[in-house]
């Protein structure tokens, strides 16, 4: 077994921040409460492919999730579910938009 899935399943089975994360494999997140406009939600959709083809266990060094958010963000709450919350506060205060994101990441190859 690589250090990697050693790695994630003891991810898998630590408890953190009252969320239990009870697998490693892609799991698809309950909607997110925050409403986004279709242009938003197809930013948002962008962004993820771009970012990790859409996986929720993709690690990049600091980097992790659906989002390739900085592991500092999450909080030690990988779920799918902290990783929308995240993502969506992340993008709101930086950018205002998936949209504003979706340009920045255009320009700059990343948001």
């Amino acid at each position: 077994m690589s250090i990697q899935k050693i790695v994630l399943t003891i991810l898998a089975s630590v408890s953190m921040m009252g969320a239990f994360i009870t697998s490693t494999s892609q799991v698809t997140a309950s909607a997110s409460t925050t409403k986004l406009s279709s242009s938003d939600s197809a930013a948002k959709k962008w962004i993820a492919w771009r970012e990790s083809k859409n996986s929720y266990s993709a690690n990049n060094g600091r980097y992790y999730g659906k989002y390739q958010l900085g592991i500092g963000l999450l909080h030690g709450n990988y779920s799918p579910a902290n990783q929308e919350k995240v993502a969506d506060k992340y993008v709101i205060s930086r950018y205002g938009s998936w949209s504003n994101a979706k340009k920045h990441w255009l320009s700059h190859n990343w948001y």
